[in-house]
């Protein structure tokens, strides 16, 4: 069982984390989403308190799915919202392509990239971070008291990362390195977004303007391949931008779920 937390009220709203990062990603803007959404809360497989990841030769995708399809089940949802952020916004997109989920939030999804070269350059980004994290560990606890560091060090991912305190991100920093091996199988899995969105399923599609790790020009290939979609900019903010700007991101993922849940037999 994936670890998860569960909190508020209103229609449910699953949220998904992104590579190497875990649940608590969302809590600059979780207490406010649960005044009108059940918040649930979860660790991908091999991140966080999960279990690890175990492929056992099946696509990276198929197994991903098979985690949220026991959640849901696990936690009786049906026809949940769904929202996510660099990995987890390719996972919304995915359970929303599968008939899974009445809605689809992506917050600078994965799986809009050009070609092999440029998938090369964010292969290297999530390697650096990795490496970087690994040698910093001892000097992590002094390092983090000081804002301007805890922004330094997460430049590449938010603009604000000194809104974060010490202690989450020193846990933040831990979690990335425990998560490397489940990082790496998913990294070489990885291929472009192909999937088919029926059109009565919403989806919203939000990308930081400062994004260093999935470059904003992305967010034109998303626009293309999602013409329906909703998309939206997200000034100043960067890749994980839930602490850049918590009034954006709650607007956002809001407004996203904001269409009363598909019954069950609507689902195609």
């Amino acid at each position: 069982m994936l670890a998860y937390e569960r909190f508020g009220t209103g229609e449910p709203l699953v949220l998904v984390h992104g590579i190497g990062h875990r649940r608590q990603a969302w809590y600059p803007v979780a207490e406010r989403l649960a005044e009108y959404r059940d918040v649930i809360l979860f660790d991908l497989p091999g991140h966080g308190e999960s279990p690890a990841l175990v492929l056992d030769g099946r696509p990276v995708k198929d197994v991903l799915q098979g985690h949220i399809v026991d959640l849901f089940a696990e936690l009786d949802l049906e026809q949940p919202h769904i929202a996510g952020n660099s990995l987890g916004g390719r996972i919304a997109l995915e359970a929303a392509a599968d008939g899974l989920v009445s809605s689809a939030t992506g917050l600078s999804p994965a799986g809009f990239w050009k070609g092999a070269g440029d998938f090369t350059l964010i292969r290297a980004h999530f390697a650096a971070l990795i490496v970087a994290a690994r040698l910093a560990q001892p000097l992590v606890p002094t390092l983090t008291r000081s804002a301007l560091v805890r922004r330094l060090m997460l430049s590449s991912l938010m603009t604000h990362g000194d809104r974060l305190d010490a202690q989450r991100v020193m846990g933040d920093l831990k979690s990335m390195v425990a998560a490397r091996h489940a990082l790496r199988q998913i990294i070489d899995g990885a291929y472009p977004f192909d999937g088919e969105i029926a059109a009565d399923v919403p989806v919203t599609i939000a990308w930081g303007t400062k994004d260093r790790v999935l470059l904003p020009y992305q967010a034109e290939r998303a626009r293309a391949y999602l013409p329906n979609a909703e998309h939206i900019s997200l000034d100043g903010c960067g890749h994980v931008p839930m602490s850049d700007d918590v009034d954006a991101v709650v607007d956002v993922l809001l407004r996203g779920s904001a269409r009363p849940r598909r019954a069950i037999g609507d689902v195609a």
